[in-house]
């Protein structure tokens, strides 16, 4: 009788042992949890805030584009050929724009007058 009384004053004990262990596990499993959702929350907030950003400044170019358009069809020699060829680039870069998947790595806007950065990602519209 005397044996199992140590075994079981030995497992009060063992559980009183790892008792730091069970409280660690615990809290990584709890603020784990905790840090997903606030994490997805806070992607959210930046995903939109980044998209609006995006959209506005994409939106400015469109309507620059559209004026210098039109002053080009009332007066077609208000821009040397050159500038209006830019126009036409700016445009089809525009009208290129992934706007249903921008994180699609085969669809990058590129403009010609920039040599390429081998190694960077200058996707930063």
């Amino acid at each position: 009788m005397s044996s199992q009384a140590v075994t079981s004053s030995e497992d009060i004990f063992d559980s009183s042992l790892n008792l730091e262990d069970i409280h660690y596990k615990e809290g990584y499993s709890v603020g784990y949890t905790d840090g997903l959702n606030s994490g997805k929350d806070e992607g959210k907030q930046v995903g939109l805030k980044k998209g609006f950003e995006v959209g506005e400044e994409l939106g400015f170019y469109k309507g620059c584009i559209d004026v210098w358009n039109a002053a080009i069809l009332v007066e077609p020699t208000c821009f040397s050929s050159r500038v209006q060829k830019s126009i036409k680039q700016m445009d089809e870069l525009l009208n290129k724009y992934p706007f249903s998947d921008p994180e699609n790595e085969s669809i990058k806007p590129e403009y010609d007058g920039y040599p390429k950065a081998s190694g960077i990602d200058n996707s930063g519209f």
